[in-house]
């Protein structure tokens, strides 16, 4: 059997040929996405190369499916009660299904609130807020306000269910498009995304597509199956059944995305897990950490004297570096002034991205003793550390990136791996693995046995793969 997977990406349409019975890669090809004039465009160039490599047409593909994430990926604004719960809850329910959020909402809406989100334009509106048989006012108000919105967009209830149907009523009276489900967090602390991460994919599939003009894509293949992030999330699933709980980070232009597959309760005696719990396959993206779009946003919020222990920042101005970086998001670094600077992008971008996704300790001292309360997930056991993108992929100091997601004894209560067996996505293809997933896992499984590349532990690693 045979299978074509396309990632329709804002910058590259790219294209992985399978020859599933044997499992192995038989063609690969990128090409300019052309999804602002026609995408069929972008697919048709990745297809014909496709072909003059393999001498296999489009036809002879048994399957022909595509992820996506272009034309500004799946945006998702989320509405909750309190910032700490339902609104946290909501948001990770959108990342978890492969949603890019651009803003967080807590309380009742206001009016600057409104204007904002119209101006945002989002894909979908997550709506929730109180637990079942808590909080009925905040709900309603808000979507009462929602429904004026001049969008025409979905919405999504995942609330209190005592509310479930005045609010699909007050929806429907505006003729807004809305869908409920389960509530985000039906008992206080208890989180339940599963059903929404569900819907969310069948709207992306029914109706985002459409209202992007992707859906053209039919006329050459089976069609898009899921938001790019999403089906990177799945084949780290897939890559956790093999080797245990693992940590993904994927450095991006952008972009930096952290997605965990893992418990996260504490690993020390003493430790109080307090918060609200993170689901066990979790993703983080952080908007403002990428090494080209990002490039300056990134540079913000490093610190300056930990910038001066990689730069001399004497003889080079990072932040001109970064300005150029961001004109040119094209800019492949050739001499090793450039590979370097990049490199030291990445191990902040990486750094700071891992930090905000892993949990931490926060220790407090009263009259009865020391006690120490964990918020979020422990990730210091987790023994498996799987990198992608190409900043990572395409650099020689791969040693510098890597050491950004590594636990630190400067940083004991930022939990991150403390001695993690590093695995790099050398072909940049675990994308395709997560839509091959959903085939045939066991293939998939074999996927990654062959084309994930397992480096050795972290500080083996180090020392004997490493050059810098």
């Amino acid at each position: 059997m045979k299978a074509l997977i396309f990632d329709i990406g804002s910058t590259f349409t790219k294209g992985v040929a399978y020859d599933l019975d044997k499992g192995e890669i038989i063609g690969k090809a990128k090409y300019p996405s052309t999804v602002n004039e026609d995408v069929n465009i972008g697919l048709s160039k990745v297809i014909d190369e496709i072909k003059a490599q393999t001498g296999y047409d489009i036809r002879d593909f048994e399957i022909k499916r595509a992820t996506s994430s272009a034309a500004g990926g799946l945006k998702i604004v989320a509405i909750g009660l309190v910032p700490d719960l339902t609104a946290e809850a909501a948001k990770k329910a959108a990342l978890s299904a492969g949603g890019k959020v651009l803003k967080v909402y807590s309380y009742e809406l206001t009016k600057t609130d409104l204007e904002e989100i119209s101006s945002l334009k989002p894909d979908i509106i997550i709506l929730s807020g109180g637990t079942d048989g808590g909080n009925r006012y905040y709900p309603l108000i808000n979507a009462k306000k929602l429904s004026t919105l001049p969008l025409n967009i979905p919405f999504i209830y995942a609330g209190n269910k005592d509310l479930r149907d005045e609010i699909e009523k007050i929806f429907k009276e505006s003729n807004k498009e809305i869908y409920i489900t389960e509530n985000v967090m039906p008992e206080y602390g208890v989180i339940n995304i599963d059903k929404v991460q569900e819907l969310i994919r069948e709207i992306f599939l029914r109706n985002i597509i459409h209202a992007k003009g992707l859906d053209k894509v039919k006329e050459i293949i089976e069609g898009i199956v899921m938001p790019t992030p999403l089906a990177v999330l799945k084949s780290l699933e897939v890559f956790a059944d093999i080797y245990g709980e693992s940590l993904l980070v994927d450095v991006g232009g952008a972009t930096t995305d952290v997605c965990s597959v893992a418990e996260g309760a504490p690993t020390q005696a003493g430790v109080v897990w307090k918060g609200l719990k993170d689901p066990r396959v979790k993703r983080s993206v952080e908007g403002d950490l990428g090494v080209r779009v990002s490039a300056l946003s990134l540079l913000e919020v490093v610190d300056e004297k930990e910038l001066k222990r990689f730069l001399d920042t004497s003889r080079i101005n990072p932040k001109e570096k970064a300005y150029f970086l961001t004109k040119n998001t094209g800019f492949i670094p050739k001499d090793n002034e450039d590979l370097y600077f990049d490199a030291v992008l990445a191990y902040f971008a990486v750094k700071i991205s891992v930090e905000r996704h892993v949990g931490h300790i926060e220790v407090v001292y009263t009259p009865m003793g020391t006690l120490y309360f964990q918020y979020g997930k422990d990730l210091r056991e987790v023994k498996n550390l799987l990198f992608t993108g190409g900043p990572l992929i395409y650099n020689p100091h791969k040693k510098m990136i890597i050491k950004g997601a590594v636990y630190s004894k400067d940083e004991p209560f930022v939990l991150k791996p403390v001695s993690p067996e590093i695995f790099i996505d050398k072909e940049y293809i675990l994308f395709s693995i997560g839509v091959i997933s959903e085939i045939d896992k066991e293939k998939a499984k074999e996927l990654i046995y062959r084309y994930v590349e397992k480096m050795g532990d972290y500080y083996g690693f180090e020392e004997q793969k490493m050059g810098s």
